[in-house]
């Protein structure tokens, strides 16, 4: 179900890894954000988007992790978009012969059979530095970075004060760095830098899984955050919840000692 977090934006929340979706509302329709993960809770928010009188204009993927670049034909086929960098990065996936098989490799087994491939990825890159969302809307600016994965970007509903964050600032999951990267802990730092400095325009910030916090729960987030990613540089064990023994998954630490393990071959602190 969709529910109302600030005027004119609304989110669903799915039952995998608590997903949420966003949907702002337009002129003409409404920008939908990530969709959700299975077919049904697709048709569910399309359900919801009819009641309401509305139909979708525009899609957009924060960033190329298959969970944020689905799509159903319920919604139509408005433009779809992401960063040059998100769209160049899910284009080379897209044209290896066997990247279903690789895909369905990361699938969660409980829904696999449930989630919609079929027009996973289809979406076009916007310019390189595009500032905002190309729509006939509210102002949905584009806050582009290298944290998480390549091209990952956050966007801000500027009329509505809301910061939908992508998979970054949440409150069941620590730091996933892109491993792939350069420099990866300085990446996130930096995006966690550019998050502060729109923090005092933001009411509520949205993450791609967890809960819809505050502006207050969004500093607490940046603050631990940029904890546990400082203590990776620093080699020191990070004092957060999220992978310690009341982590919300069990998986977490797994994660956490996986990303510890790459970090040392690499030779980083």
């Amino acid at each position: 179900m969709l529910k109302q977090i600030a005027e004119g934006v609304l989110v669903h929340e799915s039952e995998f890894i608590q997903s949420n979706c966003t949907v702002v509302l337009g002129r003409d329709g409404v920008l939908l954000i990530d969709p959700g993960i299975t077919a049904n809770e697709m048709a569910d928010i399309a359900s919801d988007l009819r009641e309401l009188g509305q139909r979708v204009v525009a899609g957009f993927s924060t960033h190329a992790d298959w969970d944020h670049l689905l799509w159903h034909p319920v919604f139509g086929d408005p433009p779809r978009h992401g960063t040059a960098r998100c769209a160049a990065s899910i284009r080379d996936v897209l044209s290896q012969s066997d990247w279903k098989e690789k895909v369905a490799e990361g699938l969660p087994p409980e829904y696999a059979e449930e989630i919609p491939m079929d027009s996973l990825g289809l979406i076009t890159g916007l310019p390189p530095g595009a500032t905002d969302i190309p729509w006939d809307g509210p102002t949905v600016r584009i806050l582009e970075h290298q944290a998480h994965a390549p091209g990952h970007a956050a966007l801000l509903v500027e009329e509505a004060g809301v910061l939908v964050a992508g998979d970054m600032l949440s409150d069941i999951l620590m730091p996933f760095l892109d491993l792939e990267a350069a420099d990866p802990l300085n990446d996130y730092l930096e995006a966690l830098a550019q998050f502060e400095t729109v923090a005092g325009e933001v009411v509520a910030v949205v993450p791609g899984h967890g809960s819809v916090g505050d502006v207050e729960q969004l500093r607490n987030r940046i603050a631990m955050d940029r904890a546990y990613v400082q203590a990776l540089q620093d080699g020191r064990d990070p004092e957060d919840p999220r992978v310690g023994p009341s982590a919300p998954l069990d998986w977490l630490a797994d994660v956490h000692s996986w990303q510890l393990q790459r970090l040392a071959e690499r030779g980083t602190k």
